[in-house]
């Protein structure tokens, strides 16, 4: 076993397109992170799960053992990296006495994890999730996770499909009249923008969207209550998480954006993201670390109705708050703009959070950080709390 060697297992939410070509979900996260454990000793095997995108987390949380079983072939320790969903699948996974639909030896991959890291993770639900578990938002997220892998890949998105989708995000009364025509014709013409290849890829990506919906049920508040009633933590493992919070869509963020068409109409979808999210999620308390944490880094404590365009903001509090920065859902993981960078960020979401290099940088730098203090032991093996 190499010194210091340790497994990194980055898992994606429901916009989980892990890898589409060249393309990774996590890519900028590796790129910063491989390297900076490696400079506070560890060695780093970074696994990047195959998720599949919309299935029950018990269908994800398998997937997630598959992954261990087939890349984690060395012993050392595990860390869980879980984004949105990510993080629900890293705790069920290690959750004692799980049952997944899987033959990986769960049990013996969940006795070497070590911490488990949830970024933007919806832990008390995001009525997100309960908006596309409609037969029509299943053709909008659909059309969103096709929009967003355009911004992300090429740097912006053809205006007619951000007017579009905004369009049906805002005005509930033409959503049956959008249900059809116009969104599959938007959809097909973003399509065209990949080659023959890639655009097989995402087809058969966006068909698993379509093809299981179970996620977005389990998503809700409703149905999160459940899930925290059944999932214990497992006492060895240290968890932690990441919080993000975007700014409020407001009359100067509409004036910062300019006269530029397609920067309004993409502050329009951002308006319309943040207002589904803001609908609030389950209840729950904050202990006095975490709720310093979030007033620290805030300067005031969050709302309910707080959130990054995705998920509520307070839903995203587990364990010990690593960072707690003005993000929107996919900044944190590098998704933001910022050209001058190579590979160049590309942003996916005009929302003015500002978040940039120097921010992603931090809130990396302080996994790595937690990861390298907890990688030796399990909790249960050391006095530390």
């Amino acid at each position: 076993m190499l010194r210091g060697a340790c497994h990194v297992v980055l898992i994606p939410g429901f916009f989980g397109f892990a890898n589409l070509g060249d393309f990774k979900y996590f890519g900028h996260v590796e790129r910063f992170l491989a390297p900076a454990l490696e400079r506070r000793g560890l060695t780093p095997n970074v696994v990047h799960a195959s998720v599949p995108p919309t299935a029950s987390l018990r269908e994800r949380a398998a997937a997630v053992a598959d992954a261990l079983a087939a890349r984690v072939v060395v012993p050392g320790g595990i860390h869980l990296i879980g984004h949105s969903t990510g993080g629900l699948d890293a705790r069920l996974l290690v959750s004692p006495g799980v049952d997944l639909p899987t033959a990986a030896g769960v049990e013996g991959f969940a006795r070497r994890v070590r911490t488990v890291i949830s970024v933007a993770t919806p832990h008390l639900g995001t009525p997100t999730a309960t908006y596309f578990s409609t037969r029509l938002g299943q053709r909008l997220l659909q059309l969103v996770s096709v929009v967003t892998i355009h911004a992300i890949r090429v740097g912006g998105v053809p205006l007619p499909a951000m007017v579009a989708l905004a369009e049906a995000l805002t005005l509930p009364r033409r959503m049956t009249e959008l249900q059809g025509g116009l969104i599959d014709a938007v959809y097909q013409g973003i399509l065209q923008d990949f080659s023959p290849e890639r655009r097989a890829q995402i087809v058969d990506f966006l068909g698993q969207v379509i093809r299981d919906q179970a996620l977005m049920l389990q998503l809700g508040p409703e149905g999160m209550d459940l899930f925290e009633a059944g999932t214990t933590d497992r006492r060895s493992v240290r968890y932690a998480s990441v919080v993000t919070r975007a700014r409020p869509p407001r009359l100067q963020g509409m004036l910062a954006t300019g006269l530029s068409p397609s920067g309004q109409v993409g502050y329009a979808l951002y308006r319309a993201l943040y207002g589904i999210a803001a609908g609030g999620a389950g209840k729950g308390t904050l202990s006095p670390e975490q709720a310093t944490a979030l007033d620290h880094a805030f300067g005031e404590r969050p709302a309910e109705t707080d959130n990054d365009a995705v998920v509520p903001t307070l839903s995203q509090v587990r364990g010990q708050v690593l960072a707690a920065v003005w993000s929107d859902h996919l900044d944190v993981l590098g998704h933001f703009a910022g050209p001058g960078y190579e590979p160049p960020h590309h942003d996916w979401l005009m929302t003015h959070s500002r978040f940039d290099r120097v921010a992603f940088e931090r809130v990396w730098g302080a996994v790595a950080d937690y990861i390298a203090a907890h990688h030796s032991r399990p909790k249960a093996e050391t006095s530390a709390a």
